[in-house]
């Protein structure tokens, strides 16, 4: 796929992942379309990129569906239409049962799960009129089973995975295609807060060029990075007694 001229939506695109793909994708000379829940941060961003294309900010709450419907109005009549949604928002919290809360897995399954779907009960009708278009969710490795302390993520995650299983075949008629992006350890803000030994950290400007490359190749799936994939489809086959035996000890702390 060229990307060139292609409009480009991205939430989250304020940080970590969603940012680096906003230059990835400027750079393949994209439009831009980008949201997060603080705008001043995108308008900086946009000032700031070395390579000059068209982009616009909006604040947008991915929880919000109402705020969801204006966005993709203000899109449409600014760009004319959107090819590439790039469904990036995420949060992630610490949850043990020590300090369990359902408000907090209530925010994580609104911003990680419900933020996808919102956006893609926005779009979809004139996706599947048009009969063109991308639908790229960022999921997690996390998603393959119940990691302790990380049960509200991993189950968000999962639901996320799921959904876009579930979505990307009844789409496949309406010749709009759904790419599920499930990174490992990327280095982010959110990232950032984890106490734990994290794996092949990789930085947010490779990761989004491993994204942007297997959008261009029209990937079903993009999972990186390899080592931590094979580790985690390990995980999925072993007996769940050896499965809780490993995930029971104690994680290495991070230096």
């Amino acid at each position: 796929m060229n990307l060139k001229n292609k409009v480009v939506l991205i939430t989250g695109a304020s940080s970590g992942i969603g940012e680096a793909m906003a230059k990835k994708f400027a750079e393949e000379g994209a439009l831009l379309a980008l949201t997060a829940r603080r705008k001043e941060i995108l308008d900086k961003f946009i000032k700031n990129l070395e390579v000059k294309t068209r982009a616009a900010s909006y604040k947008c709450d991915v929880t919000n569906i109402d705020e969801i419907k204006s966005v993709y109005r203000q899109v449409k009549i600014d760009f004319g239409k959107v090819d590439i949604a790039v469904l990036n928002s995420g949060v992630s919290f610490r949850s043990s049962i020590k300090d369990f809360s359902a408000e907090k897995a209530k925010l994580i399954f609104d911003t990680n799960v419900m933020g996808i779907i919102n956006f893609v009960e926005v779009m979809l009708p004139d996706f599947m009129n048009e009969r063109n278009g991308v639908i790229v969710g960022v999921s997690s490795l996390a998603d393959s089973r119940g990691f302790p302390k990380s049960g509200f993520y991993c189950a968000s995650k999962a639901a996320a995975t799921i959904f876009l299983e579930s979505l990307r075949i009844e789409l496949k008629p309406y010749n709009v295609k759904v790419i599920t992006v499930r990174p490992g350890f990327v280095k982010t803000p959110m990232t950032d807060k984890n106490e734990f030994f994290m794996p092949f950290l990789m930085e947010p400007d490779k990761a989004a060029e491993i994204i942007v490359k297997g959008i261009k190749k029209g990937k079903k799936r993009i999972q990186f990075p390899l080592a931590i994939s094979l580790a985690v489809r390990f995980l999925r086959i072993i007996p769940d007694s050896l499965f809780e035996y490993l995930a029971s000890r104690e994680p290495v702390p991070r230096k």
